[in-house]
């Protein structure tokens, strides 16, 4: 059996070319390598040609396009054979919506809130304007609705198999409401001229059965199908009568006949710009094909987790990481059902069962203890290992730069809030007006309130939603915490300060409602529904808010040093010091010592190595504030400029230096086109000069044109020698960085989690860059051939990345033999002294009289002359204080001091074993069931 907890976890992201038997193969790898669980991007059903699996369609099927159950049994055998878990990444947020093959949303689009399944969706129905009925927005059209239709692009369909009606615009079935059935044989017959044959009559005489409004209703829709299909002779019929609602430019009858039709459904067909202003069911941020899911609802909780209950029940998953859980209503409700199932499948007994968290925490937030998880899935401790590795000296200078080249203040907020007001204005409008056009319901809903007007509401909602620090608050229905009533309450004051109209207690009434204190005992009457759907709904608004704020937007704007624009970071933040880190390891080993620790991800925003690498420009700010200087010179042709229009950006072109050093790969024949790739998708997420939504044509040619041109020889010969210089420098400080980011990912508090192929050297760019096919073989060969490394040989070729792979392998190893120190063992910093001090990060993990010493350098720059070599053992003028353990290896047991020349040898980072001599605490650990 494979550890409840995970000794270290391995990402494989599955997809069509990666099936579940391409998983099997790797297994025996990934056990040679010391990892204990295969943590497997999602493998439900999914849209067909799903790169990523995200798009689920049914959450109660394995996805075919992996090999279905057949194949996933084959892979969990493997995994039992090699004593491997299995982390599952499930997604109960949202599913994939539009086109054939989402079931319960296609029965939603056929009987509107009459469905089943409509109590699974997040719909406003009654918010589109100028309706008649309610109905769900769907904006598929890619010209307007009016082009679509006269082209004939929407066809009105017949199944003879099924015995229904769809409208198609191209791959997206709409399903006819049953109750215009009848409407529609009857035109048909008459355009065919069938209205007096056996077949004909038989048609009208069962659509005469079902007369009267909502007919035939649910319970008689399968009956009539059943009839219809059965009846000889009509599906040709049928096929002739379509003429009457085939729509044309030149055919104004079946167009307006089709067109009436379709305003008759359960939905309204728009073109896809709607979706940012109109759009009234919620999406995963802002993509109209993935729809929030109720999960509150205990239906759908409980269909969309069926197939999860049985694999835990089977013995054959041993984890969660769940998907964006700030998207859901009440996250606190979710976990408790959660366990409530977890223990069902286990039999009603209490077992152990990981469960990690997709959460990002913003700066000095902590997690709330939500009932049976682990903790997170590591974004939070990736930038804390990042921010004790830079050069805190380093940033202030960088700060300058960034001054200089921006011509804005290297303050963070002021980008953050004008990319909310845009994301407002252009991604989340609709969801927004949701939240406004309910706000002010309320308002109205009683006297002392109905003076506020829509208009003022929005506006304050909108400087709330502005000032709001974090993603979001954890409200139940039952009421809020402390610290979320605080959380909200400052975040009202700081509106309200930015407010320039007549107050007359509106924020008052805001912070009531987001509290839910306007609905407490002998408060003014106001709607109790409503005020609870406002506060809980707001909440699922500010996580994507600001996501697509920050990480999608800011992160795009903001390029004082990249390495710091990660997710879950904090572009502006300071560097820590060795004393801030030992602090927060400490705090972790006690709150959350078995949540992950990830240096890539799927969502990273470029690779762990890549990242490494653009750190290391906080060692040498000067040569990169001269070597930026003469680059811009020596491009400065390459650009194109119009008067004012400028492409690149200054603000781009010095993002793209940054990004072209951490990605380097000159080898790499592809590597021009990855990067005019990943600056057109920065470009467009910065929202700036071009857009997704409304893209800039010349100013995408003027950065391709421009990352095409610097990058070749013929045209740019002086630059690329210039780059090579300083990216060979680059390269030699991050992979040093590189070392000691995976001693510390893997030796501190938490459970290491690997990206998949990240054990050679990793500098993709974003995704979907990061992810391209991985060579597992050349993995699993290698480090057959690594079983005995030789450290020395390996750092003489250490740009192959064998090093880092058998770095890895060595370090799994440790936490394999040492599995109880790592799952539940103290953290204890170790002092160290000397001139070179500052350089090195010292601790020890410890439990009972077991212990594991870990050293790991950082600030490599002046102990290698800048990047120009590998730093040796005479470097090294420190040393350690190891009072209290003996250290294996070294003779003297009860020396005191030891020096780091001794202990760094080869490498700039070590793990000892030790013994532990002081006094001991009986270990007291947090009980995640």
């Amino acid at each position: 059996m494979p550890p409840a907890i995970p000794i270290a976890t391995y990402r494989l992201q599955l997809s069509a070319d990666f099936d579940f038997d391409a998983a099997a193969s790797v297994v025996p790898y990934l056990k040679a390598l010391g990892i204990t669980h295969l943590y497997a991007s999602p493998f439900m059903r999914a849209r067909k040609g799903s790169a990523h699996g995200y798009d689920v369609t049914d959450h109660a099927q394995f996805n075919p396009e992996l090999s279905g159950e057949e194949g996933f049994e084959r892979l969990s055998a493997v995994l039992r054979q090699h004593d491997l878990g299995l982390i599952l990444d499930f997604v109960p947020n949202h599913v994939g919506v539009h086109y054939d093959d989402n079931p319960w949303w296609l029965d939603v689009l056929e009987w509107g809130p009459a469905s089943p399944h409509a109590a699974s969706f997040d719909i406003d129905w009654e918010q589109l304007p100028y309706r008649a009925r309610g109905g769900v927005l769907l904006p598929i059209i890619g010209s307007s609705y009016s082009q679509a239709l006269e082209n004939g692009e929407i066809e009105l369909r017949y199944d003879p198999a099924e015995g229904s009606f769809s409208a198609w615009y191209f791959e997206h079935r709409l399903p006819i409401a049953p109750e215009r059935y009848g409407e529609i044989l009857r035109m048909i017959l008459k355009d065919a001229g069938a209205e007096e044959g056996a077949p004909g009559r038989a048609m009208l005489a069962l659509a005469s059965r079902y007369q009267g409004p909502r007919r035939p209703n649910r319970k008689e829709a399968p009956s009539f199908k059943a009839e219809l299909k059965g009846i000889p002779g009509a599906a040709d019929i049928i096929a002739r009568g379509l003429t009457a609602y085939r729509a044309g430019g030149d055919r104004t009858v079946p167009t307006q006949a089709l067109h009436h039709l379709l305003e008759r459904q359960h939905y309204k067909l728009g073109h896809w710009r709607l979706a940012s202003s109109d759009i009234n069911y919620r999406r995963f941020f802002d993509i109209n094909t993935l729809a929030g899911l109720r999960v509150e609802d205990a239906g759908t909780f409980e269909a969309i987790h069926r197939l999860v209950k049985r694999l835990i029940a089977e013995g054959k998953l041993h984890g969660l990481r769940l998907d964006h859980i700030d998207g859901l209503r009440d996250p606190v409700q979710y976990f408790q059902r959660l366990r409530r199932l977890v223990r069902d499948a286990h039999g009603g007994r209490s077992r152990p069962f990981y469960v990690v968290i997709e959460k990002i925490l913003g700066e000095h937030e902590k997690l709330p203890s939500f009932a049976g998880v682990h903790g997170t899935t590591g974004y939070e401790w990736m930038n804390v290992i990042t921010l004790v590795l830079t050069d805190g000296s380093g940033l202030e200078p960088l700060d300058e730069i960034w001054r200089q080249v921006s011509n804005q203040s290297p303050k963070l907020e002021p980008i953050l809030r004008d990319a909310k007001r845009r994301v407002l204005e252009t991604l989340l409008t609709s969801e927004f007006t949701v939240l406004t056009r309910l706000l002010a319901r309320i308002a109205s809903g009683h006297y002392s309130t109905r003076d506020y007007s829509a208009d003022s509401l929005r506006q304050a909602l909108e400087l709330y939603v502005l000032h709001f620090p974090v993603y979001r608050t954890y409200l139940t229905s039952s009421g809020l915490s402390a610290h979320d009533r605080e959380l909200i309450s400052g975040t009202i004051e700081r509106a309200r300060a930015d407010w320039f109209a007549a107050d007359d207690g509106i924020f008052d009434f805001l912070r009531d409602t987001l509290t839910m204190d306007l609905i407490k005992p002998g408060r003014a009457h106001h709607s109790a529904p409503r005020v609870r759907r406002f506060a809980l709904k707001v909440q699922q608004f500010t996580g994507p808010m600001m996501a697509k704020s920050l990480e999608d937007t800011t992160f795009y704007r903001y390029h004082r040093l990249l390495a710091l624009n990660e997710v879950g970071g904090d572009p502006a933040a300071r560097a820590l010091s060795a004393a801030e880190f030992h602090r927060m390891m400490r705090a972790r080993a006690g709150e959350w010592p078995h949540g992950m620790t990830a240096t890539a991800t799927h969502d990273t925003k470029r690779g762990e190595d890549a990242r490494a690498r653009i750190m290391a420009l906080s060692e040498i700010p000067g040569e990169w504030t001269s070597a930026v200087a003469r680059w811009k010179l020596l491009n400065a042709p390459q650009l194109l400029v119009d008067g004012d229009f400028r492409a690149p950006s200054a603000t781009f072109e010095y993002m793209l230096y940054q990004a072209l050093l951490g990605a380097w790969q000159p080898d790499d024949a592809s590597f021009p086109q990855r990067m005019q790739e990943y600056a057109l998708k920065a470009a467009r997420e910065g929202k700036q000069e071009t857009s997704w939504l409304n893209p800039h044509a010349a100013y995408e040619e003027g950065v391709k044109g421009f990352v095409e041109k610097i990058l070749d020889p013929s045209l740019s010969g002086e630059f690329l020698n210039a780059l090579q210089t300083l990216a060979q420098r680059l390269s030699l400080l991050g992979a040093l960085n590189s070392l000691s980011q995976i001693t510390l990912k893997a030796m501190t508090p938490g459970v290491p989690d690997f990206y998949q192929g990240t054990e050679l050297w990793d500098y993709s760019l974003v995704d979907p860059d990061n992810r391209r096919p991985v060579d597992f073989a050349e993995r699993a060969g290698r480090l057959d051939a690594l079983e005995k490394p030789d450290w020395d040989r390996l750092v003489e070729k250490w740009p192959s990345g064998h090093l880092k792979l058998a770095w890895t392998r060595h370090l799994l190893k440790l936490r394999t033999g040492l599995a109880d120190i790592f799952t539940g063992g103290e953290y204890a910093p170790l002092e160290v002294s000397g001139p070179h001090r500052d350089h090195f990060i010292a601790f020890a993990r410890r439990r009972g009289r077991e212990a594991a010493i870990t050293v790991v350098t950082r600030w490599f720059a002046p102990l290698t002359d800048g990047g120009r070599h590998w730093p040796g053992p005479e470097n090294y003028d420190a040393a350690l204080n190891v009072e209290g353990y003996a250290v294996e290896g070294f003779a003297d047991a009860d020396a005191k001091q030891l020096r780091l020349s001794d202990l760094l040898t080869h490498l700039p980072v070590t793990v000892l074993k030790a013994r532990f001599t002081g006094a001991v605490k009986l270990a007291r650990e947090r009980a995640h069931t």
